[in-house]
């Protein structure tokens, strides 16, 4: 097991570096592939920080806040976690952690992460450690708390869930998974008696948060076309969207898909749009960067695509997040951009870092929250 999950993290760090390099990202050596110059526009849209705060040093895909009422969670991977007031940024709870390798999840009452020895820390929300608990393997997904359970899905194609108050493992699932993964912004969502969880060969699970029995599982892509491993790849990326029982998943060099989530899964629709870093929805419309950073709105009822934006080519766009009038995207120099949720122009941005960013933005009442690859949290506001 050790050795597999060596070899597993060695090739999990390097496909990400494969697929960039392999699209000129990093050579430059095919201009098609070069990312688009910030373009001139008209701002329709005030936008400005609220607050910033210093969580520590590092950053990523694993990291995403996490937002319980008028409550921030998040964490660095040099080994903080923090809770904040949504409206301030002042610091509500501070924690020191060993140095982590994803977090953060939270229902309000447990709080926790996973360090980078595969240890699942959990919290009460004094900041009191309520338990540790060894996964069978690495942790590079936000852990979700939910149910009276602590759920991660390990690098071994495992998900695992604790007892939120004891940290005993309740249930275990394991699925076959391909020779290669894709590391980049990966969520769990959890609905009542629910963990929806995507997986790195394609497909999307219901299993049941009491037994861990799964109720069904469905392809969002297949994986078996390619000529190698790295061609083959087709995880499911981003955090599953569930509108009413309409369930929608998002998969690298595969498809966006529609299901039926009240029936067993049923696939309602897909087209052939790909991403490598996940969808958000407003209740009608599905917002996602493509692979190439072309920005998609699809109807959630039919897939119908109500408008492309390319302003932003290979800019190398997070999980976007849906906030007033817009959609918000943050690039790979530090930029959050702002296109029209009705027709996809330009609306407005703001360098926040000369850091990337990777982190899923997360939508919330007062703004939208956008953490850089440098430690930093930023709740930036919206108005007009």
């Amino acid at each position: 097991m050790r050795s597999f999950t060596r070899l597993y993290r060695l090739a999990v760090l390097g496909v990400a570096t494969a697929s960039l390099a392999s699209c000129g990202l990093f050579t430059q050596k095919d201009a098609r592939y070069d990312p688009a110059p910030l373009t001139q526009y008209a701002p329709t849209l005030a936008v400005a920080p609220v607050w910033t705060a210093t969580l520590g040093s590092g950053g990523g895909y694993g990291f995403i806040p996490h937002v319980v009422g008028d409550t921030v969670y998040a964490a660095a991977p040099s080994g903080s976690l923090v809770a904040l007031d949504l409206a301030t940024g002042a610091v509500r709870l501070q924690i020191a952690t060993p140095p982590l390798s994803a977090g953060v999840g939270s229902d309000g009452r447990t709080i926790a992460v996973a360090t980078q020895k595969g240890v699942v820390l959990a919290y009460d929300a004094q900041g009191k450690e309520l338990w540790h608990a060894q996964a069978d393997s690495a942790v590079n997904v936000p852990p979700l708390v939910s149910d009276g359970i602590v759920v991660v899905r390990t690098t071994d194609y495992r998900v695992q869930a604790f007892d939120a108050a004891t940290g005993k493992l309740k249930w275990n699932v394991q699925r076959p998974g391909p020779a290669l993964a894709l590391r980049t912004s990966i969520q769990m969502i959890a609905e009542p008696q629910l963990v929806i969880v995507g997986m790195p060969n394609g497909r999307l699970m219901a299993i049941d948060a009491a037994s861990g029995a799964v109720r069904w599982d469905s392809t969002v892509s297949s994986a078996t076309r390619g000529a190698s491993d790295l061609e083959r790849i087709s995880d499911i990326v981003g955090a599953p969207q569930l509108i009413g029982s309409t369930l929608c998943a998002v998969s690298y060099q595969g498809h966006t898909t529609c299901f039926d989530a009240a029936q067993g899964g049923r696939a309602l629709w897909s087209q052939s749009i790909s991403s490598s870093t996940g969808m958000t929805t407003d209740g009608q419309t599905l917002y996602l960067a493509d692979d190439h950073s072309v920005v998609h709105a699809l109807g959630v009822k039919d897939g119908h695509s109500l408008w492309q934006q390319s302003a932003l080519l290979n800019r190398q766009l997070s999980t976007p997040a849906v906030v007033g009038p817009a959609v918000a995207l943050g690039d790979y120099q530090g930029y959050v951009h702002f296109l029209s949720r009705a027709d996809g122009h330009l609306m407005a941005r703001l360098q926040l870092s000369s850091d990337p960013i990777r982190s899923s933005l997360v939508a919330t009442p007062r703004g939208v929250l956008v953490q850089t690859d440098g430690g930093k949290l930023i709740l930036v506001g919206v108005r007009g």
